[in-house]
């Protein structure tokens, strides 16, 4: 009878004569809420840098209750609210998040992060990731390695909630871990380089950092012999990373083509190659510019625009065959490329912009110009270069008659892009370069 009353009550049965028996667990009664497990992450905060440094590894620790069998799964989110303008959507910003995930001390496998808008998971914009299930124990280990951007950087600082649940859903375990997203070094294929040769024929680098001042770095020298040509030209915008064509024209009217490697050491190949058509006859013109496609513009003496569209068949011409643009073009005293299409400055000191064009014909590379604005005879030298930390994607360079070296802002005009009137003093002592790209 006291046996009895015991298995009534839920009390481990005493054996008789006083011996206890080995009592076994006893389930909690149905309908009783139990208390989720913690999640502790280890290390404290992780921070994040966005760039090229590479991933982090991000760990925390669930700790669950007593009971809980079967396969568990940890969700961490992302609980972003700052989201910036461009388009940015939860689903965007996770395509660009990279990471592997362990659990248990299992090996790291890929995994993918997700968002949540246009899914059954209802509620504001966010980014999840979904670890994969692991069979309960007492205590999880979890680790992911997370690499950003530097397109991300302005995701800032985050508590992300982290829930782990079993196989009916119910959240077993619960907890936040910290994450300081700040900005890193950028791909240096983003950023822009200036090249400049010097009174002895030395052709020397500076690349961009992307830094908001557009520091640049120190000057690396590339390789003397470059007096040899009186115009040089790049075909696209030089970057960081060394990729970038250029041509140059010889004091015999030849135009020898340089390749870029994309190696920042030695971002032209050493072997020159011959332009082919039109070998011998560039002497005619007075100015040259890259048309924003590859080829070139030239302007002969009579002050005709000519375009030169890159050709497609590899090994036989660099260009097509020249078309006529237009005349006129001896009221400029300067010309150079500049975003999509040309800047050019006439007499009177007044700069002007041709957007490029919609039209697919080579006669027309450009729209009808836009004024940007007078005053740009104070400078010597124009040209386009890649971002160089403005975050513009192009801006103009100008060389003033006393050196100093200045960067321009890029400002929307018409279908394109045009210098604004802000500028930032990016070096000092340029005079002694006699050509600056």
């Amino acid at each position: 009878m006291v046996l009895a009353t015991a298995l009534v009550a839920g009390i481990a049965p005493v054996a008789l004569g006083g011996a206890a028996a080995v009592a076994a667990p006893v389930a909690a009664p149905s309908g009783t809420t139990v208390e989720p497990g913690t999640v502790v992450q280890d290390g404290g905060r992780l921070t994040v840098p966005a760039g090229v440094e590479g991933p982090v590894t991000l760990r925390f620790k669930a700790t669950l209750p007593a009971g809980v069998t079967g396969p568990v799964r940890a969700r961490v989110t992302l609980p972003i609210t700052n989201w910036p303008p461009g388009g940015w959507t939860d689903h965007r910003a996770a395509a660009q998040i990279d990471s592997t995930c362990s659990v248990g001390g299992g090996a790291f496998a890929a995994c993918a992060w997700q968002g949540t808008s246009f899914t059954d998971d209802p509620g504001p914009y966010r980014i999840v990731l979904d670890l994969p299930a692991v069979e309960a124990s007492a205590t999880v280990d979890h680790a992911v390695t997370i690499d950003l951007p530097e397109t991300l950087a302005w995701i800032g600082s985050l508590d992300a909630p982290v829930e782990l649940k079993d196989a009916a859903g119910t959240v077993v375990a619960k907890g936040k871990v910290g994450l300081d997203v700040v900005a890193g070094s950028p791909r240096s294929s983003l950023w822009g380089a200036v090249h400049a040769v010097d009174k002895d024929g030395v052709l020397w680098r500076y690349e961009a950092t992307g830094k908001a001042d557009r520091t640049l770095t120190p000057r690396k020298r590339i390789g003397g012999g470059w007096n040899a040509y009186d115009r040089i030209v790049p075909l696209n915008r030089a970057t960081a990373a060394g990729t970038g064509d250029l041509v140059a024209r010889d004091k015999n009217g030849h135009l020898w083509y340089f390749e870029g490697t994309g190696n920042p050491a030695a971002p032209f190949h050493r072997a020159r190659r011959t332009t082919g058509d039109q070998i011998g006859r560039w002497q005619e013109y007075t100015a040259l510019a890259s048309n924003g496609e590859g080829g070139l513009v030239a302007r002969d003496k009579d002050g005709v625009l000519w375009n030169f569209e890159r050709s497609d068949e590899e090994g036989i011409s660099l260009f097509k065959p020249r078309v006529r643009v237009g005349g006129g073009w001896n009221v400029y005293t300067q010309i150079a490329a500049f975003g999509d299409g040309l800047v050019a400055r006439d007499t009177a000191g007044v700069l002007w912009k041709y957007n490029g064009s919609t039209s697919t014909s080579a006669a027309r590379p450009f729209d009808a110009r836009w004024r940007v604005g007078g005053g740009w005879n104070t400078y010597n030298t124009l040209a386009g270069t890649k971002e160089l930390g403005a975050g513009t994607h192009t801006e103009l360079i100008a060389r003033s008659t006393n050196g100093d070296l200045w960067a321009y802002d890029a400002r929307p005009s018409g279908f394109g892009y045009a210098p604004s009137s802000l500028r930032t003093r990016i070096g000092w002592g340029w005079s002694i370069y006699k050509t600056v790209i």
